[in-house]
C-alpha cells in the first residue's frame, strides 16, 4: 500500500470518529493528565533518593512518598476515565462502521455477489470488525499514550542531564531502523493474513450450508482435509506475519536496552565522581525507562496499527462499492401505469459469464391481467427473464418495459413493490413463521397473515408445529418439508396482494394433494393480476393465457396449449415425453 492510499484508508477511518468529538476530547484530557503525573512521577523518585534516602530525613522522605502516593491515585483516576472513553469509543466506532457496511451491501446489485463470496464479505464484517474495535479501543490508545509519555520523557530527559540524553538519541535512529524495515512487510502480511482467514470462514461456511450432500456422498473426510488445507494456508500466512513482528520487537528492545546500559555505565562514572546527584541518576533511569518501555510498545502496537490499515482497507472497499441500479434523479411516478411488461430486443449476459448471452434479442409482451407460461429446455434463459422483470439487472441492449416505460427510468424499489416472486427453491429465514409471512408486508396484522396463510393451505400444518405461528423455522427453514416451505412462501406472496405474479414452478414440492389445494389458491391469487409462469410440468400451464417457447436465449415459439402443439415441434415434443410419462 503507498504512504498515500495509506493515508486516505487511515483518513476514512477517522471519518467515523469525528461525530464523538467531545469523547475523544475526554479522552485525550485524561490521556495528557496521566501523562503529566507519569513524568513528574519522575521527580518525586529525584525527592526521595536525595531528600529521603541520602539526606537521612524520615520527615522528608515520608513527605516525599505521599506525594508518590496521591500521584498514583490521581493516575489512577485518570487511567480509568482514559481506558472506558477509549473502549467506549472502539465498540461505537466498530459498530457504525458495521452498520454503514452492512447498509452498503445489502443495497448493492445481484452480480456483486457473482464475483465476491458471501464468506469473505461476512469475514470482513465480523473478523475484521473485530480487529478494528480491539485496536482503535486498545493499541490505538496504547500508541497515543506511549506517544505522548515518550515524548515528554525525552524532554524531561534534556532537563535532566543533557549529556546523557544524548546518548539516548543517539539511539533513536537504530531504533525506528528496524520498524520501518519491517514495517512494510508486516504491513502486507496483515492483509494476507486477513484474506486466508476469510478463506477459511467461507470454505466452513458452504461445506456445513451443504451438509446432507456431504455426508450423503460420505465426503466428510475430503472436506476435512480440504479445510485443514485452508487452516494451514491461513496458520503459515500467520506464522510469517508473527515471526516478522516478533523478530522486530526484539531487535527493538535489544537496541533500547544496549543504549539504556551505555547512559548507566556514563551516568553512574559521573554519580560516582560527584558530576551529579544520585536522585538526578535515579530520575534520569526512571525517564529513560519510561522511553525505553514506549518504543517497545510503539514497535509492537505498529504491527497491530498495520493489520488495522489491512482490514479498514477491506471494509472500505465494501462500504464503497458502487451500486450499479440505482433509481433515476427524477424516476417515474409508477401509479398510473398499467401493470404490462414488455421485453424489447434484448440482449443480456451475466458478469460472471460475459462470452456466453443469456438472452439475445429476446422479445416479449406481458399483456396486464393475463398469465403468460415461459416453458424451455433447462439453461434456455427463463430464469434471467425473472431477473431482469425484478431490475436485479440491466440488458446490454435493447429495453425491459413497465408499460412502455424503461425500467432505468423507474425507482427499483417501488417497481419490485409491484411485483411477488415465489421460487422453486424459496427463501425462509431464521425467524419464526409469523415473521417468514409478514415479511412481504411487514404491517400486517396476525389475523391477516392467518387469512394468508389459510389461501395458500398452509394454516393447518402451522398450528400443529410446536409453537403454532411463533415457531422458529431455523435457518433457511430447515425445519420445514420442502411443500411446507413452498406453502409459506406463497402466503408470503399472496399478503403482499402484488399487482404482478413471478411464480417459478411454485407447486413443484408439493404432494398431488398439496399441489390441488395450492392450484385453487393461486387461481384465485392470479385473478385481475399480471401473471409469469416459469413451468417445467406442462400440466401446469395448459390454460394460460399464452405460452412462451423459449430455446437458447430466444422465444422460438409462442400462443396457447393446442396451438404450439401443431406449430412448436419443441414444444409438441417436451408435451410427448411429459404426457407420456403422465
Amino acid at each position: 500500500m503507498t504512504p498515500v492510499r495509506k493515508l486516505s484508508t487511515l483518513l476514512q477511518l477517522v471519518q467515523f470518529m469525528l461525530p464523538y468529538r467531545r469523547y475523544w476530547l475526554g479522552a485525550m484530557v485524561a490521556l495528557l493528565l496521566t501523562a503529566g503525573i507519569t513524568l513528574a512521577i519522575g521527580q518525586g523518585v529525584k525527592g526521595v533518593i536525595d531528600n529521603g534516602f541520602i539526606a537521612g530525613s524520615i520527615s522528608q522522605l515520608n513527605q516525599s512518598i505521599m506525594v508518590l502516593v496521591g500521584m498514583a491515585l490521581l493516575m489512577a483516576l485518570g487511567t480509568f476515565v482514559r481506558f472506558y472513553l477509549v473502549s467506549w469509543l472502539g465498540e461505537r466506532v466498530t459498530a457504525d462502521i458495521r452498520q454503514a457496511v452492512f447498509d452498503n451491501i445489502i443495497n448493492l446489485h445481484t452480480s456483486y455477489f457473482e464475483t465476491n463470496r458471501s464468506g469473505e464479505i461476512m469475514s470482513r464484517l465480523t473478523t475484521d470488525t473485530t480487529l478494528l474495535q480491539s485496536i482503535i479501543g486498545s493499541s490505538f490508545s496504547m500508541a497515543l499514550r506511549s506517544i505522548v509519555t515518550t515524548s515528554g520523557a525525552l524532554l524531561m530527559l534534556f532537563i535532566t542531564n543533557v549529556k546523557l540524553s544524548l546518548i539516548i538519541v543517539a539511539g533513536v535512529p537504530l531504533i525506528l531502523l528496524p520498524v520501518l524495515l519491517f514495517g512494510r512487510r508486516v504491513r502486507k502480511l496483515a492483509r494476507q493474513s486477513q484474506d486466508s482467514i476469510a478463506d477459511v470462514g467461507s470454505y466452513a461456511g458452504e461445506a456445513i450450508q451443504q451438509i446432507k450432500t456431504v455426508q450423503s456422498y460420505g465426503q466428510q473426510g475430503y472436506e476435512s482435509q480440504a479445510f485443514a488445507r485452508e487452516v494451514d494456508t491461513a496458520f503459515t500466512v500467520a506464522r510469517q506475519r508473527i515471526s516478522q513482528r516478533a523478530l522486530l520487537m526484539a531487535m527493538v528492545i535489544m537496541l533500547v536496552f544496549g543504549a539504556l546500559s551505555g547512559m548507566l555505565w556514563v551516568g553512574g562514572y559521573d554519580v560516582i565522581t560527584g558530576v551529579m546527584t544520585g536522585g538526578e541518576l535515579g530520575a534520569f533511569v526512571f525517564y529513560a525507562l519510561i522511553v525505553a518501555m514506549g518504543a517497545a510498545t510503539l514497535s509492537e502496537v505498529y504491527g497491530e496499527l498495520q493489520r488495522a490499515v489491512g482490514a479498514t482497507e477491506r471494509l472500505m472497499e465494501l462500504l464503497h462499492a458502487d451500486n450499479e441500479i440505482m433509481a433515476p434523479p427524477q424516476p417515474v411516478d409508477m401509479t398510473p401505469l398499467r401493470a404490462c411488461i414488455s421485453l424489447d430486443a434484448v440482449t443480456f449476459h451475466y458478469p460472471s459469464r460475459p462470452e456466453q448471452a443469456a438472452l439475445a434479442d429476446f422479445s416479449l409482451q406481458l399483456p396486464e391481467g393475463k398469465i403468460t407460461a415461459l416453458v424451455g429446455p433447462s439453461g434456455a434463459g427463463k430464469s434471467t427473464v425473472f431477473e431482469l422483470l425484478l431490475r436485479f439487472y440491466d440488458p446490454r441492449q435493447g429495453a425491459v418495459c413497465f408499460d412502455g416505460v424503461d425500467l432505468r427510468q423507474l425507482d427499483p424499489h417501488s417497481l419490485r413493490q409491484q411485483m411477488a416472486l415465489v421460487a422453486q427453491q424459496p427463501a425462509l429465514f431464521t425467524a419464526n413463521v409469523l415473521e417468514n409471512i409478514r415479511y412481504g408486508r411487514p404491517g400486517a396484522t396476525e389475523a391477516q397473515v392467518i387469512e394468508a396463510a389459510r389461501a395458500a393451505h398452509a394454516h393447518d400444518f402451522i398450528t400443529q408445529l410446536p409453537e403454532g405461528y411463533r415457531s422458529d423455522l431455523g435457518e433457511q427453514g430447515v425445519r420445514l418439508s420442502g411443500g411446507q416451505k413452498q406453502r409459506i412462501a406463497i402466503a408470503r406472496a399472496i399478503l403482499n396482494d402484488p399487482r404482478i405474479l413471478l411464480l417459478d414452478e411454485a407447486t413443484s414440492a408439493l404432494d398431488t394433494e398439496s399441489e390441488h389445494a395450492i392450484k385453487l389458491a393461486l387461481d384465485n391469487l392470479m385473478q385481475g393480476r399480471t401473471t409469469v409462469i416459469i413451468a417445467h410440468r406442462l400440466s401446469t400451464i395448459i390454460h394460460a393465457d399464452q405460452i412462451a417457447v423459449i430455446d437458447q436465449g430466444q422465444v422460438v415459439a409462442q400462443g396457447s396449449h393446442t396451438q404450439l402443439l401443431a406449430s412448436s415441434a419443441l414444444y409438441a415434443r417436451l408435451a410427448a415425453l411429459q404426457f407420456k410419462e403422465a
